[in-house]
């Protein structure tokens, strides 16, 4: 599980915090409840996207070092800056990047 941050959305907290700069504080910034996924669920709305069977594989070995399951907490930010939202969520995220780049992969070669 992992969440996961449309580069917008993170533009969006960046211009906020240089409109009202707050010394010394530090945030996690992430997609948070908003936009989370594990990688099982993101293969299942990308064969929904693309109307596709996607070739994938799975090792049962964990990466050294690596988080099981993270989900960031963008509350802090949020109370700083009440404006900001999410507005992406994962599947508006990869629907995205299939409508941008679709013509790209799909051209018959």
């Amino acid at each position: 599980m992992r969440d996961n941050i449309h580069s917008n959305d993170l533009i969006r907290a960046f211009h906020e915090f240089f409109k009202a700069p707050r010394t010394a504080e530090v945030y996690n910034m992430g997609g948070a409840r908003y936009s989370n996924c594990s990688m099982l669920e993101a293969i299942k709305i990308c064969e929904e996207i693309t109307k596709r069977q996607v070739k994938w594989s799975y090792s049962e070995a964990n990466r050294i070092g690596d988080h099981i399951w993270w989900i960031s907490s963008v509350a802090k930010f949020m109370s700083h800056y009440p404006l900001w939202r999410i507005e992406y969520d994962v599947p508006k995220i990869l629907r995205e990047i299939y409508d941008l780049n679709a013509e790209r992969w799909l051209v018959k070669r």
